[in-house]
Order: C-alpha cells, then structure tokens, then sequence
C-alpha cells in the first residue's frame, strides 16, 4: 500500500488550515469503504477494507492536480451474511447509512461538492446507494457509489470462474499481487457456484439482486474458484481497476457541479 505519509490528498494528514486552502481548488473527495469479514480459508478478513484503501490512495496519486482528497476508510460493513464465520463484524444497515450520511453533510458543510463513495464490498451497495440518495437529497451535492462498476466487466473478461463473487479467482489473485505473505494457497477451495438460474446468477445481465446467508451455498466461505488465482491476474486486475477508476474520478473532478447535475437528472 502507498505509504500513510504526508500528502496533500489525505484529509487526516492535514491541519485544519491546510484543508482550508486545498478546498479553494479541491471540492472532490474519495470516500472508501470496506467490511471485516471471513473470505474463505485462505485470506485474512481484512480483503475488502485494504482493498478499498488501496485503490483510493492508488486512485488519488494517479489523478492530475489538484487532486481529489482521500478520506480515511470505514472499515466496517453489512456482513451478517457471514456471521456463521468467525472473524466476520457486521454493522446493520440503519448504522452504517446513518455513520455515511453524517460523514457526507459534513463534508458538504467543510465545501466539499462531489463525494465518490469507493465500495470494495458489494453487499455495503444498497445501504451505500441509500445514504448517497439522502446526501444528495439535503446537502445538494453530487455522491455516487462504485462497487466495481467502473471495470467489472474488464475483470470478468480475465478470469475462467462464473459467479466468482467472493474470495475466489479475482479476490485471491488481487491479493496474491499486493500480499502474498498473507495468502494460503495450500487451503484455496473450488467452490465455484452453480446456481442453474440465469435470473439468480450473480454475474448475469438478466440477473436480479437476491441475498442469502453464505453458509446455504458454501461449507467454507468461498464463492468461487480460489485455486485457479495468481498474481500475475492479480496485477493486471488492479491495473485495469486504477485505470478505469482514474479516468472516472478525472471525469467527475473536472466536471462542474452544475453540469454534473444536468448529466444525472
């Protein structure tokens, strides 16, 4: 991970005074968020977290100046689906929309105009999406919400595995890039799922958004197949993800708010 140090794009490296004068130019934050839970035998619980600040970091330095500001990451999600694994801290949906809808009027009355809600957990995105609609709603600013939209459909043009939604081919290839030290890849499962419904495939384009606890589809926590991941994927997805990421940030932050509005509405 890009070193905690002293930049001008981290909000928490920076005195008051200094985030006083960077609002003249700045008026684009990156908000990332995560979740603590199980990802199969083999990877810490950290993946989603870490990822999401990784990116957001990733995302900042690679950005033109001025760029936008990196907020700290929430490390907390919507998991109680894998609560029947141990390691996995959940927050409810109520707390997590409230805690982000905070953060967003407050950045609203610090000046901040345009808020890029970094999701690295898919199942945080309805609860996200709400507390975006709410901000958006009271403060007048533009808040969207990436969960991987920006370049999923790149990723799964690179991988062998259907509905590899969690733990499996692409999350352990990323991880194998960044931290092979922390993954086991004598206890990587195939847990690929097969749903036999193209309207429950979570990869579908007919597919609808449906939720269950993880333990119904899977014994160890993996959907997906883990064995099959490497680095080298692994490098080229994030590659591919600072990229698209990059290039969507850039198109926000150079965009006034007015015509923002206009383009979405």
């Amino acid at each position: 991970m890009i070193n905690n140090i002293k930049k001008d794009y981290l909000w928490e490296t920076q005195t008051w005074k200094e985030i006083e004068e960077r609002l003249k130019i700045v008026d684009t934050a990156i908000l990332p968020c995560g979740a603590i839970e199980q990802h199969g035998p083999h990877l810490p619980v950290d993946v989603d977290y870490y990822d999401a600040a990784y990116m957001a970091k990733c995302v900042a330095e690679k950005c033109a100046d001025p760029k936008p500001f990196v907020l700290p990451p929430i490390p907390f999600g919507v998991s109680y689906h894998h609560s029947a694994f141990k390691g996995t801290i959940s927050v409810t949906n109520n707390a997590l929309s409230a805690f982000i809808y905070d953060i967003g009027m407050s950045l609203a009355h610090n000046g901040i105009r345009k808020i890029v809600i970094l999701n690295g957990h898919g199942d945080n995105k309805p609860t996200l999406t709400y507390a975006a609609q709410m901000i958006n709603r009271d403060a007048k600013i533009f808040v969207c919400v990436d969960t991987g939209e920006t370049s999923d459909v790149d990723l799964y043009n690179l991988i062998n595995t259907p509905n590899d939604i969690h733990a499996g081919e692409i999350e352990t290839s990323t991880t194998l890039a960044l931290r092979p030290d922390l993954v086991n890849m004598d206890l990587a499962v195939d847990e690929t799922l097969d749903l036999d419904n193209e309207y429950l495939d979570f990869t579908s384009d007919r597919g609808v958004s449906w939720y269950v606890h993880t333990q119904r589809i899977s014994n160890s926590g993996v959907m997906g197949n883990a064995k099959i991941a490497t680095a080298e994927k692994g490098k080229l997805m994030w590659d591919i993800s600072i990229k698209k990421m990059v290039e969507f940030v850039e198109s926000i932050k150079n965009t006034p708010l007015e015509k923002l509005y206009q383009n979405r509405y």
